[in-house]
């Protein structure tokens, strides 16, 4: 159950000796971890283990202290702009609630990305965001509306649709189901997986809920004590000899969520 894969593996993201902290206080210290091209990979923690710091020091929002993170085989940390604006094209971020700009229309928002990057005229602009709303099964008439204007699950989509909007190959999500009743976040889990093997994309997700993980996460990495206590599959966490890993995958919620899968699958 290492953080880190075999060597000559297909890895997306690949982070070394990662040391983040603020002030006095280190919350990661020495971490490491490998994503592979192509999967799911799932990030739980208890409160405070970093979980949200380690994303944001991954795409640049939180300097490192020291470490190494690389991204389809190009340095993160490279402090060179053009380097750095480069790079950023090759991932999206679904921010937790969506992040959507207020003052904006949900096309808008789509577009903003679109215009940093891209010297387009303002009708194709427009045609790739519908473009990015219907892939994320909005109606045509979402692009309109303002963010105040939509539901939590529709913000959420929303939101997905702006990380899309340069056809990223790697995206980040925080919390992408939270807030969201099971059924629709039944449905948001069932449009990543969608989106996933249709677009052949990478994701790093965090999250608390059980069903996700097992719904759709290729493997689960466990953050604590300042590190990547253990990351596999499910199964292979629930063997892993440490209390809190215990307590989250084979104690009572675990089980409960393992059991309603069968359930989910013949619906």
């Amino acid at each position: 159950m290492s953080p880190t894969l075999p060597d000559g593996a297909d890895v997306a993201l690949r982070v070394r000796g990662l040391v983040t902290g603020f002030g006095d206080r280190l919350v990661h210290d020495g971490l490491n971890l490998d994503v592979a091209r192509g999967e799911i990979l799932g990030l739980v923690g208890g409160s405070g283990s970093g979980k949200s710091v380690l994303m944001r020091t991954i795409i640049g929002l939180q300097p490192a202290r020291a470490g190494q993170i690389s991204i389809f085989g190009r340095d993160a940390l490279d402090p060179d702009p053009a380097a750095q604006r480069a790079l950023r094209r090759q991932w999206g971020v679904l921010f937790q609630e969506g992040a959507l700009f207020s003052g904006l229309s949900v096309a808008d928002n789509i577009e903003v990305p679109m215009r940093e990057y891209l010297d387009l005229p303002g009708s194709v602009l427009a045609g790739l965001a519908a473009a990015r709303l219907r892939l994320v099964g909005l109606p045509d008439d979402a692009g309109a509306k303002f963010p105040s204007e939509l539901s939590g699950g529709m913000k959420k989509r929303a939101g997905l649709a702006r990380a899309l909007a340069l056809d990223p190959p790697l995206l980040f999500l925080d919390e992408p189901t939270a807030g969201l009743d099971p059924i629709s976040a039944a449905g948001f889990d069932g449009l990543i997986k969608l989106l996933k093997e249709t677009l052949g994309l990478t994701l790093f997700l965090i999250t608390h809920d059980l069903d996700t993980l097992h719904a759709i996460c290729d493997r689960v990495a466990v953050l604590g004590e300042g590190r990547v206590l253990a990351c596999g599959t499910i199964e292979q966490l629930r063997a892993f000899d440490h209390p809190w890993v215990q307590e989250y995958f084979a104690g009572a919620r675990g089980r409960a969520a393992d059991a309603s899968i069968p359930a989910m699958s013949a619906a």
